[in-house]
């Protein structure tokens, strides 16, 4: 058994949900979180978490609200070394035998400090680790925003880059890249077409949507995310959070409107769901996601502000073209990548080659 400090981003769900997967598969290992913002509660009940302040993004109205995310980060960096100093004596306390950080500041410092080896295991870091052939559109956003994950989440020695796209690793970085991570209630659905649609929307939302929903078709739309968790205008079901039930109508579901976050993409995919993704302009991740769907055929990406009811029936007239797509692609990356981290904890690195079996 080992001892692993695993530094949680902690804005939205999908961060702390690849963790709680990660720590549930290799139990037989002694975990300690750090998190704040959304993920302790999604940690806490199953694993001992510490909240140290989370450097996160602050959303309204379908954008990013740049003023209040910038308030938010300058006094957490003004006093980034009292808390580095904090995870250097958690580290002493806990004595862990390796770090990993999904999208998290200050543990792969205090690791760096340490001399811990230290995981980044994220996918963001598929912005700055790849090569990407970008449309023109895109080249000063990726620049500017991807000096977050270059810099400010810097990589580390050793990247596991989690992406239901594979473009090629640049020379310079030490990285791999495997599919996506799916939890167990995921793997247990038995996917089929009811008719209706499943919509999700997990940063910010935007009343355009609702009325796009009630013009553009006639399925019923169940509606997860908004302020709104019950209630209904025409097609239009407000769903109150629930992962059991978010998970039944994702097992029904003719396809899936979402934002671009990448969680929900790798499970829509497993179950062979074509994706209309609206992804925020101001998230350069998102648009990489919304761009890849597109152009591996898996959906179609459009802008919330800009949303006309005819899209939606040219993305429901290439349905079929979109499952097609789907089935010959490969969502499932749970055993490469636990074994991988298996052999990481192991051994305080990646293999270079190879896929390793965790060890029972």
């Amino acid at each position: 058994m080992a001892r692993i400090l695993y530094g949680i981003h902690g804005t939205g769900h999908g961060h702390a949900m690849r963790g709680l997967t990660i720590a549930r598969r290799l139990s037989r290992h002694e975990f300690l979180f750090i998190a704040d913002d959304d993920a302790p509660k999604i940690l806490e009940p199953e694993f001992p978490v510490r909240r140290l302040p989370n450097l996160g993004t602050v959303f309204k109205n379908y954008k990013v609200d740049f003023a209040a995310t910038i308030k938010k980060a300058l006094p957490i960096l003004w006093h980034r070394q009292r808390y580095i100093d904090q995870v250097s004596r958690l580290i002493d306390e806990f004595k862990p035998d390796v770090c990993m950080t999904d999208l998290e500041y200050f543990v792969p410092r205090a690791a760096e400090k340490a001399g811990l080896p230290c995981l980044t295991l994220d996918h963001q870091h598929v912005i700055t680790c790849c090569r990407h052939d970008l449309p023109p559109d895109m080249w000063w956003d990726s620049f500017v925003q991807g000096l977050t994950p270059r810099y400010l989440f810097r990589p580390t020695a050793e990247n596991l880059i989690i992406s239901f796209y594979a473009p090629p690793v640049l020379p310079q970085y030490k990285a791999r890249i495997a599919p996506p991570i799916l939890r167990d209630s995921v793997l247990a659905l038995n996917p089929r077409d009811d008719g209706h649609v499943l919509v999700y929307q997990s940063n910010s939302t935007h009343r355009k949507l609702v009325d796009f929903l009630r013009a553009a078709t006639r399925k019923t739309c169940y509606v997860f995310g908004y302020d709104r968790e019950e209630g209904q205008e025409d097609n239009v079901i407000f769903m109150r959070k629930s992962e059991e039930g978010f998970l039944r109508l994702l097992e029904g579901c003719s396809y899936v409107i979402q934002g671009g976050g990448h969680t929900l993409m790798g499970e829509a995919l497993y179950l062979g769901k074509p994706i209309l993704t609206l992804p925020l302009k101001a998230m350069v991740e998102q648009r990489f996601n919304a761009l890849y769907i597109e152009r591996l055929g898996y959906g179609m990406q459009a802008d919330m502000l800009t949303l006309e009811p005819e899209l939606l029936r040219r993305f429901e007239a290439k349905l079929p073209d979109y499952k097609a797509a789907i089935a010959r692609g490969s969502f499932c990356g749970n055993e490469t990548v636990f074994g991988l981290i298996d052999y990481f904890i192991r051994h305080g690195s990646l293999p270079i080659v190879g896929t390793p079996k965790v060890e029972e």
